[in-house]
C-alpha cells in the first residue's frame, strides 16, 4: 500500500499522543442489522437503530436470512426505516432458491417503498455445509444478480468483500476476479467481511488495486464479545480469530460488563489503526445492539448529533 505523507504523520501523531486524542471527525460509518423473529426484537432493533442514527450514517443495511428465510421481515424492516427516518436505508438481497423473476419482483418492491440501495450477495444455502445451487430459473452468482438488479432500476449496490479469502474460491486471485466481475456489472462499492489484523485489510485493498480494483473498499468491523458466536461466523466466511484474542476472553463468562470493555477496545483499537492509514468509512456489523459501535464511533472522534 502506498503510504502518503499525511498517512504517516498520522501514524506518529497515533504513536506519539493519546490513541484517541482530538481526532478530527471527519470518519463516516454505516451499520448492518438483522431483521427481527419477535415484537420484542423488533422493539430491540429499534431501539439500536434510533441510538446510532444521531451519527448520520451513510446508510444502514438489512440482512437476509439464509435461503431466503427472512424476505418478509427484511422488507418490512427496510421499508420501516425509509419511512420513518431520513437515513438510507439498504437491503439485502440473494440469489438463492429464487428466480430472477421473482427478485425483479422483490427489487421493484423495494424501489417503490423508496429504497434506492442493495447489498447484492449470491447468499448461503438453507443448510450449513451444503453447497450452494443455483434456482433453475434464476441467477448462478452476486455478478449475474447486481447486473440483473441494475436491469430493474438504478440501484446504488454494495457487494461483499473477503479479505481473507471466500471459503469456496480456489485462490486469492480468483476470489479477486469475482470481486471485480461484481464490480464491472455495476456494483458502487465492496464491504468486507470482518477481520481482525489491520495489515489483513491493507494487504486486501494493494491486492485489489494490483488486480484493477478502483472501487471503493469499505472495511467491515465486527465488534466481538462473545468469542464462540464469532468463531462460528469467521469459519462461514473464511475469517481468522487470532489466539491472543482467545486469551483475552480467557475468565470472563460471568463478567459481561468486562467483556464489553475489552470488545468495545480491541474493535476501537483496530478502528484506530485502519484510520491512521487513511480508512475514513467503517461499516459496523451490530448483531442488533449498539453499546459497542456507540463507543467506537465516539473513539473515532464522532458525535452524535444532539447528544450532551
Amino acid at each position: 500500500m502506498n503510504i502518503s505523507l499525511a498517512s504517516l504523520q498520522e501514524a506518529r501523531r497515533a504513536l506519539d499522543t493519546p490513541l484517541f486524542a482530538d481526532l478530527a471527525g471527519d470518519a463516516q460509518v454505516s451499520f448492518e442489522f438483522f431483521p427481527p423473529k419477535t415484537e420484542r426484537m423488533e422493539e430491540q432493533l429499534w431501539d439500536t437503530f434510533t441510538t446510532l442514527e444521531p451519527f448520520n450514517p451513510r446508510f444502514v443495511s438489512v440482512t437476509y436470512g439464509a435461503g431466503g428465510s427472512t424476505r418478509e421481515r427484511t422488507h418490512g424492516t427496510v421499508a420501516r426505516i425509509a419511512r420513518e427516518s431520513n437515513v438510507p436505508a439498504a437491503a439485502h438481497l440473494t440469489c438463492v432458491a429464487a428466480s430472477k423473476a421473482e427478485i425483479a419482483e422483490v427489487a421493484q418492491s423495494y424501489w417503490d417503498a423508496g429504497v434506492r440501495h442493495i447489498v447484492a450477495l449470491r447468499g448461503d444455502p438453507p443448510e450449513l455445509g451444503q453447497k450452494f445451487e443455483p434456482h433453475p430459473d434464476g441467477y448462478a452468482s452476486a455478478a449475474d444478480l447486481v447486473a440483473g438488479l441494475k436491469d430493474v432500476a438504478p440501484f446504488e449496490i454494495s457487494v461483499a468483500a473477503y479479505p481473507e479469502m471466500h471459503p469456496e474460491a480456489l485462490s486469492p486471485a480468483s476470489d479477486l476476479d469475482n470481486l471485480k466481475r461484481k464490480l464491472d456489472a455495476g456494483a458502487t462499492r465492496a464491504i468486507t467481511q470482518f477481520f481482525f489484523s489491520p495489515e489483513v485489510f491493507f494487504r486486501f485493498c494493494d491486492d485489489a488495486a494490483a488486480a484493477g480494483i478502483d472501487a471503493e473498499i469499505v472495511p467491515g468491523i465486527l465488534p466481538v464479545s462473545n468469542v464462540s458466536q464469532a468463531r462460528k461466523f469467521a469459519q462461514a466466511c473464511g475469517a481468522t480469530i487470532p489466539d491472543w484474542m482467545d486469551r483475552l476472553f480467557e475468565g470472563l463468562d460471568d463478567h459481561p460488563a468486562s467483556r464489553q470493555l475489552i470488545a468495545a477496545t480491541i474493535s476501537a483499537e483496530m478502528c484506530r489503526r485502519l484510520y491512521a492509514g487513511g480508512v475514513r468509512n467503517f461499516h459496523f456489523y451490530t448483531l442488533n445492539r449498539a453499546e459497542l459501535s456507540f463507543a467506537i464511533c465516539h473513539l473515532l472522534g464522532l458525535r452524535a448529533q444532539g447528544a450532551k
